[in-house]
């Protein structure tokens, strides 16, 4: 019977023939060191995290329980908001283009102001 070593620490496995890892924490660091390697992994963990500060300034900005609310430009810049970045749109029948970060949108108004909205849930 072969043995076989932890990929990350290289201690002596037991158990299923198909394992790799003694333990947790050597699975999950060896995992965080693949992703790591990747050069792409950590342009998408930044842009994630800008989707993510997006979404959260504006959710800061409408009020609870309500549907729509306005906000300028400067505000928006002061609390983080990237405007380069966003999910998707949506273009009305009218033409005016809704931007979103995942269920909360906003659609430039006139002297750099937003209309904030919040996505129904279907």
């Amino acid at each position: 019977m072969k043995t076989k070593n932890c990929l990350t620490c290289s201690a002596l496995l037991r158990g299923r023939a198909d394992k790799k890892f003694c333990n947790d924490y050597c699975r999950n660091n060896f995992n965080n060191e693949q992703k790591q390697k990747n050069s792409q992994y950590h342009l998408v963990k930044d842009i994630n995290n800008t989707l993510l500060k997006n979404r959260k300034v504006l959710a800061t900005l409408l009020p609870d329980q309500q549907d729509l609310a306005k906000a300028a430009k400067e505000k928006m810049l002061r609390l983080g908001f990237h405007f380069r970045y966003f999910t998707h749109h949506y273009t009305t029948k009218t033409g005016k283009i809704y931007y979103y970060c995942y269920d909360y949108g906003y659609l430039p108004l006139e002297n750099d102001w937003f209309l904030i909205v919040k996505k129904k849930e279907e």
